[in-house]
Protein backbone atom coordinates (compact mmCIF):
# COMPACT_ATOMS: atom_id res chain seq x y z
CA UNK A 1 0.00 0.00 0.00
CA UNK A 2 2.85 2.38 0.78
CA UNK A 3 5.37 1.26 -1.85
CA UNK A 4 4.91 4.45 -3.84
CA UNK A 5 5.08 6.76 -0.83
CA UNK A 6 8.50 7.93 0.26
CA UNK A 7 7.07 9.18 3.56
CA UNK A 8 5.15 5.93 4.06
CA UNK A 9 8.28 3.84 3.51
CA UNK A 10 10.15 6.03 5.98
CA UNK A 11 7.40 5.37 8.53
CA UNK A 12 7.70 1.61 7.98
CA UNK A 13 11.46 1.87 8.44
CA UNK A 14 10.99 3.72 11.72
CA UNK A 15 8.49 1.14 12.98
CA UNK A 16 10.83 -1.67 11.99
CA UNK A 17 13.60 0.03 13.95
CA UNK A 18 11.40 0.12 17.08
CA UNK A 19 10.43 -3.55 16.67
CA UNK A 20 14.04 -4.65 16.13
CA UNK A 21 15.28 -2.76 19.20
CA UNK A 22 12.55 -4.21 21.41
CA UNK A 23 13.32 -7.70 20.08
CA UNK A 24 16.93 -7.23 21.18
CA UNK A 25 16.23 -5.54 24.53
CA UNK A 26 12.99 -7.28 25.50
CA UNK A 27 10.06 -6.03 27.56
CA UNK A 28 9.58 -6.96 31.20
CA UNK A 29 5.98 -6.10 31.99
CA UNK A 30 4.36 -4.88 28.80
CA UNK A 31 3.46 -6.04 25.31
CA UNK A 32 4.10 -4.20 22.05
CA UNK A 33 1.33 -4.21 19.47
CA UNK A 34 1.51 -2.56 16.06
CA UNK A 35 -1.83 -1.12 14.90
CA UNK A 36 -1.67 0.60 11.51
CA UNK A 37 -5.26 1.83 11.90
CA UNK A 38 -4.48 3.91 15.00
CA UNK A 39 -4.99 7.64 14.41
CA UNK A 40 -4.66 10.63 16.71
CA UNK A 41 -3.67 14.28 16.48
CA UNK A 42 -3.60 14.30 12.68
CA UNK A 43 -3.10 18.08 12.64
CA UNK A 44 0.19 18.02 14.56
CA UNK A 45 1.72 14.54 14.88
CA UNK A 46 4.25 13.96 12.12
CA UNK A 47 5.70 10.54 12.98
CA UNK A 48 4.79 7.34 14.75
CA UNK A 49 2.12 7.67 17.42
CA UNK A 50 1.56 5.45 20.42
CA UNK A 51 -1.04 4.66 23.04
CA UNK A 52 -0.73 2.96 26.42
CA UNK A 53 -3.36 0.54 27.64
CA UNK A 54 -3.70 -1.34 30.91
CA UNK A 55 -3.98 -5.10 30.62
CA UNK A 56 -6.77 -6.98 32.32
CA UNK A 57 -9.37 -4.21 31.97
CA UNK A 58 -11.71 -3.10 29.22
CA UNK A 59 -10.92 0.59 29.65
CA UNK A 60 -9.45 2.54 26.71
CA UNK A 61 -5.99 4.05 26.55
CA UNK A 62 -4.53 5.59 29.70
CA UNK A 63 -1.82 7.49 27.85
CA UNK A 64 -0.72 8.43 24.38
CA UNK A 65 1.53 10.62 22.31
CA UNK A 66 3.94 10.71 19.42
CA UNK A 67 6.43 12.75 17.44
CA UNK A 68 5.76 16.23 16.12
CA UNK A 69 7.92 18.48 13.98
CA UNK A 70 7.74 22.24 14.44
CA UNK A 71 4.68 22.13 16.71
CA UNK A 72 6.28 24.93 18.70
CA UNK A 73 6.11 27.07 15.56
CA UNK A 74 2.54 28.07 16.41
CA UNK A 75 3.99 29.67 19.56
CA UNK A 76 6.70 31.53 17.66
CA UNK A 77 9.53 29.06 18.35
CA UNK A 78 10.25 27.55 14.94
CA UNK A 79 12.25 24.50 13.85
CA UNK A 80 11.95 22.65 17.16
CA UNK A 81 10.83 19.03 17.03
CA UNK A 82 10.05 16.70 19.88
CA UNK A 83 8.10 13.83 21.33
CA UNK A 84 5.22 14.25 23.73
CA UNK A 85 3.07 12.02 25.90
CA UNK A 86 0.10 12.67 28.14
CA UNK A 87 -1.64 10.52 30.73
CA UNK A 88 -5.36 10.30 31.48
CA UNK A 89 -5.60 10.56 35.26
CA UNK A 90 -9.31 9.73 35.26
CA UNK A 91 -8.66 6.58 33.24
CA UNK A 92 -5.74 5.56 35.49
CA UNK A 93 -7.98 6.02 38.53
CA UNK A 94 -10.64 3.78 36.96
CA UNK A 95 -8.05 1.11 36.18
CA UNK A 96 -6.70 1.15 39.75
CA UNK A 97 -10.24 0.95 41.07
CA UNK A 98 -11.26 -1.93 38.79
CA UNK A 99 -8.11 -3.92 39.62
CA UNK A 100 -8.52 -3.15 43.35
CA UNK A 101 -5.02 -1.68 43.55
CA UNK A 102 -5.77 1.11 46.01
CA UNK A 103 -4.18 0.46 49.37
CA UNK A 104 -6.54 0.68 52.29
CA UNK A 105 -5.20 3.35 54.64
CA UNK A 106 -6.38 3.92 58.18
CA UNK A 107 -6.68 7.68 58.41
CA UNK A 108 -5.70 9.32 61.69
CA UNK A 109 -8.72 9.87 63.90
CA UNK A 110 -9.39 11.78 67.11
CA UNK A 111 -10.07 10.08 70.39
CA UNK A 112 -13.03 12.36 71.01
CA UNK A 113 -15.40 14.36 68.82
CA UNK A 114 -17.50 17.29 70.03
CA UNK A 115 -20.98 17.46 68.54
CA UNK A 116 -21.71 20.83 66.94
CA UNK A 117 -25.01 22.32 68.12
CA UNK A 118 -24.41 25.93 67.08
CA UNK A 119 -22.06 28.90 67.16
CA UNK A 120 -22.16 29.50 70.93
CA UNK A 121 -21.80 25.81 71.75
CA UNK A 122 -19.02 25.42 69.16
CA UNK A 123 -16.96 28.21 70.76
CA UNK A 124 -17.46 26.62 74.19
CA UNK A 125 -16.38 23.26 72.75
CA UNK A 126 -13.30 24.76 71.08
CA UNK A 127 -12.10 26.07 74.43
CA UNK A 128 -12.25 22.52 75.79
CA UNK A 129 -10.64 21.09 72.65
CA UNK A 130 -7.73 23.48 73.09
CA UNK A 131 -7.19 22.16 76.62
CA UNK A 132 -7.43 18.53 75.51
CA UNK A 133 -4.99 19.03 72.65
CA UNK A 134 -2.54 20.73 74.99
CA UNK A 135 -2.63 17.47 76.95
CA UNK A 136 -2.02 15.38 73.79
CA UNK A 137 -5.59 14.12 73.46
CA UNK A 138 -6.66 14.17 69.82
CA UNK A 139 -9.93 16.08 69.64
CA UNK A 140 -12.07 17.69 66.98
CA UNK A 141 -15.34 19.55 66.52
CA UNK A 142 -17.80 18.39 63.88
CA UNK A 143 -17.44 21.04 61.14
CA UNK A 144 -21.07 22.17 60.88
CA UNK A 145 -24.40 22.06 62.67
CA UNK A 146 -25.75 19.01 60.88
CA UNK A 147 -28.50 16.81 62.33
CA UNK A 148 -27.51 14.89 65.43
CA UNK A 149 -27.95 11.54 63.66
CA UNK A 150 -25.55 12.54 60.89
CA UNK A 151 -22.91 13.65 63.38
CA UNK A 152 -23.20 10.45 65.40
CA UNK A 153 -23.07 8.31 62.25
CA UNK A 154 -19.89 10.16 61.29
CA UNK A 155 -18.34 9.33 64.67
CA UNK A 156 -19.39 5.68 64.34
CA UNK A 157 -18.05 5.39 60.81
CA UNK A 158 -14.66 6.74 61.88
CA UNK A 159 -14.76 4.55 65.01
CA UNK A 160 -14.20 7.51 67.33
CA UNK A 161 -14.18 6.26 70.92
CA UNK A 162 -15.92 9.17 72.63
CA UNK A 163 -18.35 11.93 71.76
CA UNK A 164 -18.91 15.06 73.84
CA UNK A 165 -22.36 16.65 73.82
CA UNK A 166 -22.43 20.36 74.52
CA UNK A 167 -25.87 21.93 74.44
CA UNK A 168 -27.33 25.03 76.05
CA UNK A 169 -27.66 23.23 79.39
CA UNK A 170 -23.96 22.27 79.44
CA UNK A 171 -22.87 25.79 78.51
CA UNK A 172 -25.02 27.26 81.31
CA UNK A 173 -23.75 24.79 83.93
CA UNK A 174 -20.14 24.91 82.66
CA UNK A 175 -20.13 21.15 82.09
CA UNK A 176 -19.75 18.50 79.37
CA UNK A 177 -21.60 15.28 78.64
CA UNK A 178 -19.13 12.54 77.66
CA UNK A 179 -20.53 9.54 75.79
CA UNK A 180 -18.68 6.25 75.38
CA UNK A 181 -19.53 5.15 71.84
CA UNK A 182 -18.92 1.47 72.62
CA UNK A 183 -21.06 1.15 75.74
CA UNK A 184 -23.42 4.09 75.30
CA UNK A 185 -22.63 5.22 78.85
CA UNK A 186 -22.91 8.98 79.43
CA UNK A 187 -21.16 11.04 82.09
CA UNK A 188 -21.78 14.68 82.93
CA UNK A 189 -18.59 16.33 84.16
CA UNK A 190 -16.48 19.47 84.30
CA UNK A 191 -13.40 20.09 82.15
CA UNK A 192 -10.85 18.73 84.61
CA UNK A 193 -12.84 15.51 85.04
CA UNK A 194 -13.28 15.26 81.27
CA UNK A 195 -9.53 15.56 80.84
CA UNK A 196 -8.91 12.93 83.52
CA UNK A 197 -11.41 10.45 82.04
CA UNK A 198 -10.01 10.78 78.52
CA UNK A 199 -6.40 10.59 79.73
CA UNK A 200 -7.16 7.41 81.69
CA UNK A 201 -8.83 5.54 78.81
Amino acid sequence: MLVSSEEGLQGIEELQFVIDQIDKLGLQSSVLEIDVTLARGLNYYTGAIFEVKASGVSIGSIGGGGRYDDLTGIFGLKNISGIGISFGLDRIYLVLEELDLFQKVDLPKPKVMFVNFGEKEALYSMQAIKGLRNNHIKSELYPDTAKMKKQMNYANKRQIEYVVLVGEQEVTSNSYTLKNMSTGEQTNCNLSTLLRLLSKN
